[in-house]
């Protein structure tokens, strides 16, 4: 396993990022540190995060996923051996949300707070805000950089055409450039991605780090009938994969999986870290089995013929 460039930053990581959004949401803290603990013990040094996990789960306000990954740092020691990649820019309800100067400066100082560090290895705009201009944005980014609170900056959820208009005015105006690019991508999702960002990724050397790379568990394979919809808190809309499309891609990795005595989410993280355009995908695990089968998947021995039947069988 070799560590891979993210873009054209001096940051090097194993190509699979864990997700954060399930700390504070499906495992509590103590889940939290053991899988963590598992997945840096086996050599992986990239955690990605954002400000507003997870929210979502009643009870909780945005920032359980942070402060959980602080605790975890404070305990090990450990800050730097590992890259931390969070975002701004979710609404977090009382109006704090978008991408203007004085938001992202204060939204920052919170995000240092709770992941208890005073720097930020990748700091990415989540959603974008066609309200504030590019040049704002990129500016408040520009002074946490210059402060040393930031180190490289990302992008996630833009279009090709914000992505593209970001970039330019990055170069025209000498302000700091996305270096990465966080789509939803994996063998179900892929139009979208393929079909504009794909190239501008490739054409601009962004490092690509996918999220939804197992399509929130689809392609696991533990979803195949409505029946198995109550099998976790994810399964409420996995429906939407049951097609003819969904299920010959579930066949073509049952079929390599099986070939390669592995699981359908190792084979189908394998294809997604042989993409030309992918750096990592962002993978979540919410126990030490499924960690287990998530961090086979860069020396999985996968061949040619069989990227190539997952493509075609996947094909939009």
């Amino acid at each position: 396993m070799e560590k891979r460039q993210l873009g054209s930053t001096d940051l090097h990581v194993y190509p699979i990022a864990f997700g954060g959004n399930v700390f504070g949401w499906t495992i509590d803290e103590k889940q939290s540190f053991e899988i963590l603990d598992a997945f840096t013990g086996t050599g992986f040094n990239f955690i990605d995060t954002a400000d507003v996990y997870s929210r979502w789960k009643p009870g909780n306000e945005g920032g359980e996923s942070e402060t959980i990954i602080g605790n975890w740092l404070k305990k090990n020691n450990n800050r730097e051996s590992v890259i931390i990649a969070t975002k701004v820019g979710s609404d977090l309800g009382n109006g704090k949300k978008g991408l203007k100067k004085e938001y992202i400066l204060k939204a920052a100082e919170d995000s240092l707070k709770r992941l208890k560090t005073d720097y930020i290895d990748l700091y990415q705009t989540h959603f974008d805000d066609e309200n504030t201009p590019i040049e704002e944005t990129l500016e408040a980014y520009q002074q946490l950089i210059k402060e040393g609170k930031v180190r490289h900056i990302g992008a996630s959820n833009l279009s090709p055409e914000r992505l593209k208009a970001s970039l330019e005015i990055s170069a025209e105006n000498s302000l700091p450039a996305y270096q990465t690019f966080q789509p939803e991508y994996n063998l179900y999702e892929r139009e979208k991605f393929e079909n504009g960002l794909e190239p501008l990724c490739l054409g601009n050397n962004l490092g690509v780090i996918t999220y939804f790379s197992l399509a929130s568990g689809f392609l696991t394979g533990k979803y195949r009938t409505k029946d198995d919809l109550g099998k976790s808190a994810r399964g409420g809309d996995m429906d939407k994969h049951f097609n003819d499309r969904g299920f010959k891609i579930l066949a073509a990795l049952d079929e390599v999986s099986k070939s390669l005595n592995t699981t359908p989410a190792t084979v189908a993280l394998a294809w997604l870290i042989h993409r030309p355009s992918v750096t990592a995908p962002i993978v979540s695990a919410t126990s030490i089995k499924q960690l287990d089968a998530i961090i086979k998947a860069p020396d999985l021995a996968i061949t040619a013929h069989e990227i190539e039947l997952l493509t075609q069988e996947s094909a939009w």
